[in-house]
């Protein structure tokens, strides 16, 4: 059925945002299945396993996006000197809708399962997400509508597609030599490309909604208020940063705020030791199958990856066979709650582990470790080698790796607010974090032995030595003595 403009937007009731009004176009692209699709991809992969409130899907998340993409611009639009158009609007709106088509089953686990299954192809969900959206509009007839009903242009899709999948821009302090590298808009509109992925400051429409709604699905208090940043947003030119989303300078606790609450969900609930063992699992149990299924090669082919779904599970349990037992075992296992046994971890700061994660020599120092124990408990007779274990080293920051990501937001004062001007650290306050980076990394035993749990547990010490010892020679890497 083809949508016009003019039609009445549709009203959707949403637990954390209220009620959201989208238009037509945006309802169209919700009503096919490459999008509904998406109501079977947990938000928080493997959370669920461990945090029963921890249900809801990417389908939500990606309509209350384009909600907030929304209300962002429109508070821009007030600048009537931006000269931001209908079209500019929607564009934005439709890619913070579109931005998470890409993903596989159980969310960012399968980025996991792509990394070791292919570690050459560097496959991204971001990437994947604007092939899904090309593959969405095309197969619906809807770029047809876009282009007939709404004047939709081709520079207007590659916006769409640059807004999804936005890379990082050069890095260049004088803005006058910056290249500016993206056609959808001109550089006196990338403002625009910092409502939905903004690759300057990490702050932006997706991470707003995700912490509030995460929060609010887990029973966390959210003191980040998303609603006071669209209030007091506004676009400045800075001399250093070029063109910039800025905000009152009352309002910098607040953006702490939003770190703050990043932080304490990465360290609580998305790198929660069960939520990564059972991660693990499925990340092993895809593995197991992909040879079967032809899982990772469904990333070539659109159709065939619209229908790889959190569903991917059951599919593996269906099709059991007693030749083919180590996948449908992973996932018994998972749902007998025998996942794999934790053996310790460790937070370091990035500095102390730099060599081990330059040279990506983690599993080399796993193997060291596990010889080393082996060596030492010669007599304790237990079967076990380095595949029965894994190491994870997982990157925390506030999205400017080990730098204060505040530093690279501009704010305005209420009687200057053309002006944008770099708040020290002491204006704000003397309580604010001195790092903003660290590499917690955490060790599993794959199989079920208790002996072999407290026998590496009483050794684990030996692994955090190891991995903060820096190498005389680079090109080397130390075993363990």
């Amino acid at each position: 059925m083809a949508v016009q403009p003019n039609q009445v937007n549709k009203v959707f009731y949403d637990p954390v945002h209220g009620h959201i009004a989208l238009d037509p176009l945006l309802v169209s692209i919700i009503d096919t299945p490459q999008f509904q699709r998406l109501r079977n991809i947990k938000q928080l992969g493997g959370g669920y396993f461990v945090f029963p409130g921890a249900s809801h899907n990417r389908f939500e998340h990606s309509i209350g996006v384009a909600h907030l993409a929304g209300k962002l611009v429109q508070s821009l639009r007030t600048d009537n000197e931006l000269n931001i158009t209908d079209t500019d609007e929607l564009c934005v709106k439709i890619a913070g809708l579109c931005h998470d088509l890409g993903h596989g089953p159980f969310s960012h686990v399968f980025e996991g399962f792509m990394k070791e299954e292919n570690p050459e192809s560097n496959w991204k969900h971001e990437e994947m997400s604007v092939r899904m959206f090309d593959y969405l509009i095309e197969e619906n007839g809807i770029s047809e509508i876009m282009r007939n009903e709404y004047n939709f242009t081709d520079q207007d899709f590659q916006f769409i597609r640059e807004l999804i999948y936005t890379p990082k821009p050069p890095n260049n302090p004088n803005p006058e030599n910056r290249q500016w590298s993206y056609t959808g808009r001109p550089q006196e509109k990338s403002y625009l490309y910092q409502i939905v992925n903004n690759q300057t400051t990490g702050i932006d429409v997706d991470k707003m909604d995700y912490f509030s709604r995460d929060c609010h699905h887990l029973g966390i208090k959210c003191n980040f208020s998303h609603e006071r940043y669209l209030v007091f947003a506004r676009v400045c030119i800075d001399e250093e940063l070029g063109t910039q989303i800025c905000i009152r300078d009352k309002e910098a606790m607040n953006m702490y705020e939003l770190f703050h609450i990043r932080s304490y969900l990465h360290h609580n609930i998305y790198h929660h030791r069960v939520t990564k063992a059972v991660e693990s699992m499925i990340v092993d149990a895809l593995r197991a199958a992909n040879e079967r299924l032809s899982i990772s090669a469904a990333v070539n082919d659109p159709s065939a990856y619209m229908k790889l779904t959190d569903f991917i599970l059951q599919k593996i349990l269906d099709l059991a066979d007693p030749e083919h037992p180590a996948a449908p075992g992973i996932i018994e296992r998972i749902s007998k709650r025998e996942v794999y046994k934790f053996i310790d971890g460790k937070v370091f700061r990035p500095n102390d582990v730099r060599h081990v994660d330059l040279a990506e020599s983690w599993e080399e120092k796993l193997q060291a470790w596990v010889e080393h124990v082996r060596n030492k408990a010669g007599g304790h007779q237990l079967e076990f080698n380095a595949q029965d274990f894994k190491i994870m080293p997982i990157k925390i920051n506030c999205g400017r790796n080990e730098d204060d990501p505040i530093s690279f937001l501009r704010f305005y004062r209420r009687d200057e607010p053309n002006i944008p001007i770099q708040l020290s650290r002491d204006e704000i306050s003397f309580l604010l974090p001195e790092r903003f980076a660290e590499i917690k990394v955490m060790v599993f035993y794959k199989r079920e032995d208790e002996r072999v749990v407290d026998l590496m547990k009483r050794h684990i010490e030996a692994l955090w030595e190891e991995l903060q010892r820096a190498p005389e020679n680079q090109s080397e890497v130390p075993l363990l003595n």
